[in-house]
């Protein structure tokens, strides 16, 4: 495990014990893994994972020294949604008004920094991975499930409906119909289906999974990183555009690629017959 250079905002996250107890930030050089550490609960997300959770995600984003994340998680769970004995005593105590205020204050800001993020994120999901926990899952570009995990959409059968994106991103990838489903009976899935149903992934052994989320990560970080962020952001854009339009940002998106020295020295190494080197410049 390397260290990360003194300056970097990740120093600062990882010294705050006291404002990380719940969310770990490690470094293995440019490639950066937050892990919800509340495995006691099972990643049940109270307001101090979220809080936690947020301000990582935020820091990791925008340290260009980061150039690949993995989300993972301790213990069985990767993430059961919201801790909803903290959800009964604030409903309890102060109202819906009040509890629901976390769905915009954290999960959406936590969802949009996980899909927005201008380099690749992994999502490592060893274990039940369910309501807001899928959501999570589904923000990311890529996950690797373990063999035995469960999956479910679960809100429904709290009398709630979706949040943390999960309406947009498992319609996305699943179609309306399977998405319709999935969220109206909250039955859960296993890796297998979510897989052959669209939710791109690979399926591996539970002892295997973060080892193998944290090489795809280093495969990313060794990659051409401003491509992948603008590939990011023109697939994401892609349904809510029109066809002339996504030939406009593709062109648009292409004129920053082609500026940069990846894409001058990638081009050089492949004349040369050599592998390429990516900086992320």
């Amino acid at each position: 495990m390397s260290a990360h250079p003194p300056r970097s905002p990740l120093t600062r996250l990882e010294q705050e014990d006291t404002t990380l107890s719940t969310s770990l930030v490690t470094r293995d050089g440019t490639v950066a893994t937050v892990t919800l550490n509340r495995p006691d609960r099972r990643n049940a997300l109270n307001e101090t994972l979220k809080a936690a959770l947020l301000e990582a995600l935020t820091d990791v984003g925008t340290d260009e020294t980061v150039r690949a994340v993995v989300l993972a998680a301790e213990g069985q769970a990767f993430c059961v949604g919201q801790d909803l004995a903290e959800h009964a005593d604030r409903l309890s105590a102060d109202g819906p008004a009040a509890a629901f205020e976390t769905v915009p204050n954290h999960y959406a800001p936590i969802v949009e920094a996980l899909a927005t993020m201008p380099k690749p994120v992994v999502a490592a999901v060893n274990g039940t991975c369910v309501g807001a926990g899928l959501g999570l899952a589904l923000a990311c570009d890529l996950r690797v499930f373990a063999e035995d995990a469960t999956l479910g959409t679960a809100f429904t059968g709290i009398g709630l409906t979706c949040d943390s994106g999960l309406s947009a991103t498992l319609t996305r990838s699943v179609g309306e119909s399977r998405a319709r489903e999935l969220v109206l009976l909250g039955k859960t899935f296993t890796p297998a289906d979510a897989v052959g149903w669209g939710i791109a992934g690979q399926i591996v052994p539970r002892a295997d999974v973060h080892a193998t989320a944290a090489r795809l990560a280093a495969d990313f970080a060794a990659g051409p990183t401003v491509a992948f962020a603008e590939s990011k952001q023109l697939i994401a854009g892609a349904l809510d555009r029109s066809f002339a339009a996504t030939l406009r940002a593709e062109a648009e998106a292409q004129d920053r690629c082609g500026a940069t020295s990846d894409h001058r020295d990638a081009v050089n190494a492949f004349i040369r017959k050599s592998r390429p080197t990516f900086t992320g410049r």
